[in-house]
């Protein structure tokens, strides 16, 4: 009921208008354009619009402490205050970040002053002007960094007896002075990398192939190693050198199987004189033994000659006799009987020899017995 009383009212309060929205209600003259003159001939004042009270209410916070909704700052506050405290807080962060600096257990920073060098931080909370008038470079000295080469593919070096071999191989180093490390050279990364691979195949253009792909390595990464010291420490570089380990050291895939037999030919010829070696010590050996026990025979004999003579003949006689049959005859009486003791020994010995043997598939003849006769 009270929107409707409100419906029927709204078209009195319109008709009670004179004022149209461009001015005056003269019927004759028109509806007025609004941006030209009044007919007074002068423009009356300008009031403030709705939104220029907002803006004003907001600048202010509400209009300089009346009942705003908004948070209202003290009377006084400004925005060159405001500036001041944002300045203030960029500067202490600015102070925070560049003048603490934290440096670990395993690092040393490298101070400079203008762009110059100043001095070392050691491990610890440090103090230092703000940058930019002071830097500091930290710098991990105690890391052993390793590169491995090559990088991409396979690298081919050329050997002294003009001769290629395929090569993999790792270079460790780590930081001995940070101020020469940061200074010196522009990049360290790089700078060991070309003087590892210089001074690799310089070693290799000097060495035999047998020895880069066999027993030489180790000769070989310590002359490398030896090399980029030099290098380095020509260049002042703060680098140090900690190895060099050869991963890979064969020879062209095309020439493996070839190389192969090389090998096998090499390490049979080593092992026909390494046997050849072994006969000939064994007959020096026995041909020193036997000379020696001739040295004593002939001691002996030259103390009793006539004696030693005749043993010597006895036990030659012994050993030849010991292998034949013998029928002894006594020339007056005739023949003594003899009972050949030795014969059946010698009988009775293939008899125990041939039961200890496996079975064959056919029974061997027994050899005849032979007689000798003295």
């Amino acid at each position: 009921m009270t929107i409707l009383r409100r419906w029927l009212r709204r078209p009195i309060i319109l008709a009670a208008d004179n004022n149209g929205p461009w001015g005056g209600g003269d019927d004759s003259a028109g509806p007025r354009n609004p941006w030209s003159v009044p007919p007074g001939g002068k423009r009356g004042a300008a009031k403030p619009t709705a939104l220029d009270e907002f803006l004003k209410k907001a600048r202010v916070g509400g209009g300089g402490g009346g009942g705003g909704n908004g948070p209202n700052l003290p009377l006084g506050a400004s925005a060159r205050t405001l500036w001041l405290i944002g300045v203030t807080l960029l500067v202490g962060l600015w102070l925070l970040l560049t003048s603490f600096h934290q440096i670990g257990p395993q690092q040393r920073g490298v101070v400079t002053y203008f762009g110059k060098y100043s001095g070392m931080l050691e491990p610890g909370i440090r103090v230092t002007l703000p940058a930019p008038i002071v830097n500091v470079t930290k710098v991990d000295v105690e890391q052993v960094r390793t590169d491995e080469f090559p990088q991409d593919g396979g690298e081919t070096v050329l050997t002294g007896d003009q001769n290629i071999i395929d090569l993999a191989y790792t270079v460790r180093w780590r930081v001995s002075d940070p101020r020469n490390y940061v200074f010196e050279i522009k990049d360290p990364q790089e700078t060991v990398r070309a003087t590892a691979e210089s001074a690799m195949r310089a070693v290799l253009a000097t060495t035999r192939m047998n020895d880069a792909i066999g027993a030489g390595r180790g000769t070989i990464e310590a002359r490398v190693a030896q090399v980029m010291q030099q290098i380095l420490d020509s260049y002042q570089a703060g680098v140090r050198v900690q190895g060099v380990s050869i991963k890979q050291a064969s020879p062209p895939a095309a020439l493996v199987d070839d190389f192969n037999a090389v090998t096998a030919a090499q390490q049979e010829a080593v092992g026909n004189l390494n046997n050849a070696r072994s006969y000939s010590q064994q007959v020096i050996a026995r041909a020193q033994g036997e000379a020696s026990a001739f040295d004593q025979v002939y001691a002996q004999y030259r103390l009793a000659p006539e004696v030693t003579r005749r043993r010597m003949y006895y036990e030659t006689m012994e050993a030849v006799l010991a292998r034949t049959d013998k029928t002894i005859v006594e020339t007056p009486g005739g023949v003594v009987p003899y009972l050949p003791l030795d014969r059946t020994r010698r009988l009775t010995e293939p008899t125990q020899g041939a039961a200890a043997a496996p079975p064959s598939s056919s029974p061997a003849a027994p050899a005849p017995a032979q007689e000798g006769q003295r």
